[in-house]
């Protein structure tokens, strides 16, 4: 008799079942994804680089398991989707522009994957006649951290730092000359 009861209570509390099954089975797949990262990028990547991909894989992870528990809820992706793309809508307006907080996100990935360049590299991005160049402090979600030969910090967008043409230098460059302004005020003197 005892059987026929708890396939009773799992037969009306199934959505709790399977609540309590991903909620086990979640670090289980944390430590796969977490593996399979590390089998990825095996002495290819600097660990501050590698800690913001886990956190990165932990949050897709994390949205993926609720949304499968949700739908096991009844609730329609469809009402999830609409009142998702509404909050986006209005975290887009006041954060200024969403294309371009989701462009650097994206252009942190494809850093990532593309692994050119690296933390510690000296490059020069090249913007139309002008350039800025510096050696890569910090590779951030949201933008690159150049220091100047000079000492100077340039915070860098991560979407131009994609975009702009780059040049990966092989030495560090030279220091920048001021330039020395002679001022004659009044008549030149004979």
């Amino acid at each position: 008799m005892e059987i026929i009861e708890v396939l009773e209570l799992f037969a009306s509390q199934y959505k709790l079942v399977v609540t309590i099954i991903a909620i086990l089975v979640f670090p289980l797949l944390l430590k796969i994804t977490k593996k399979l990262l590390e089998k990825a990028i095996k002495g290819k990547v600097d660990l501050h680089r590698k800690y913001r991909a886990e956190l990165l894989l932990k949050i897709i992870l994390a949205f993926v398991v609720l949304c499968l528990v949700l739908v096991f809820w009844g609730i329609e992706l469809r009402g999830l989707l609409v009142l998702g793309s509404s909050l986006f809508a209005m975290l887009g307006v006041a954060l200024f522009a969403a294309w371009s907080l989701l462009s650097n996100l994206t252009a942190f990935l494809l850093m990532f994957i593309q692994n050119d360049c690296r933390v510690g590299y000296w490059v020069r991005i090249i913007d139309g006649a002008n350039h800025v160049e510096g050696r890569i402090a910090e590779m951030g979600l949201m933008n690159v951290v150049l220091e100047h030969i000079d000492g100077h910090r340039v915070i860098y967008p991560n979407n131009l730092f994609v975009t702009r043409p780059v040049m990966v230098l092989n030495k560090e460059p030279k220091p920048t000359k001021t330039p020395v302004i002679k001022r004659i005020i009044g008549p030149k003197k004979t």
